[in-house]
């Protein structure tokens, strides 16, 4: 499965998080130890907050390790708040547009997971997506297509809501025309103030998440897996939805089948 890491905090090198723990982002992309694949070799991407609202972006369809100009970016660029993830696919093209993060305005996304069956109900999927965000869609995959719906839903003023019926949608096709597992995920997005993130799956093999502020940084990473062992990590608990602003952390509970029958 995929890897990913995110931070919100005073800023930092974007190194500090992706290449130079013991257990960086870029290690795990040849070495993870939870929730693995093989190797995560299908492209890497960076989304970061600066000066702008909207992010910088930076996606390539190499190995993470093997690209120069990603331990060079990450050496230079220091932000308050950054997403970065590594691919490994579950079906869809290794693509340039295939490689998370994604950027529509402000917004950003990354995933880890899959929807079970997604290739049998893609055209269906697509057709959920309205017209004014469809000019968005520039890749294939069922996470890109998840944060469409999401920013459809109202993800601008809900974005727990917005997520969770966006997801609802997307496993009630699974459940119709696809196969299980119907969902499993992590996924963090920000709007450049908030940084967001939740794990969910509909059987017991959610992936795994974490958090941890460091007093040395002043700010907080949140990773699919930790990056030092020996380290204070919070595990998040399946069915959450994680809400992080400066030091504060709220956690509250993801229920897409309460969306979906409230629809």
């Amino acid at each position: 499965m995929c890897r990913w890491a995110a931070y919100i905090g005073d800023p930092i090198f974007l190194e500090d998080i992706i290449s130079r723990p013991g257990h960086s982002l870029i290690r795990q992309s040849h070495g993870a130890t939870q929730c693995k694949s093989a190797i995560n070799a299908d492209g890497f991407g960076l989304a970061w907050y600066g000066e702008r609202e909207e992010p910088g972006l930076f996606r390539d369809i190499l190995p993470a390790w093997s690209d120069p100009n990603l331990r060079s970016l990450t050496a230079q660029v220091r932000s308050r708040l950054f997403l970065a993830h590594v691919r490994a696919s579950t079906g869809s093209a290794t693509s340039r547009n295939n490689c998370h993060p994604f950027v529509v305005g402000r917004w950003t996304f990354m995933h880890n997971g899959q929807i079970g069956g997604y290739d049998a109900f893609r055209r269906d999927a697509d057709m959920l997506i309205p017209d004014e965000l469809y000019p968005q869609r520039k890749g294939a995959t069922d996470s890109e297509a998840l944060f469409l719906l999401a920013l459809a839903e109202g993800l601008d003023t809900d974005p727990k809501g917005a997520l969770e019926r966006a997801t609802a949608r997307l496993e009630a096709l699974s459940r119709q025309k696809g196969a299980a597992p119907h969902f499993r995920m992590t996924a963090a997005f920000s709007d450049g103030i908030r940084l967001y993130a939740v794990r969910y799956a509909t059987d017991d093999l959610a992936p795994t998440l974490y958090h941890r502020w460091s007093d040395s940084r002043g700010g907080r990473a949140v990773v699919s897996e930790p990056l030092e062992s020996g380290e204070d990590w919070v595990a998040v608990p399946p069915a959450s939805f994680c809400t992080f602003e400066g030091r504060d952390v709220r956690v509250e509970r993801f229920l897409p089948a309460v969306a979906a029958r409230a629809a």
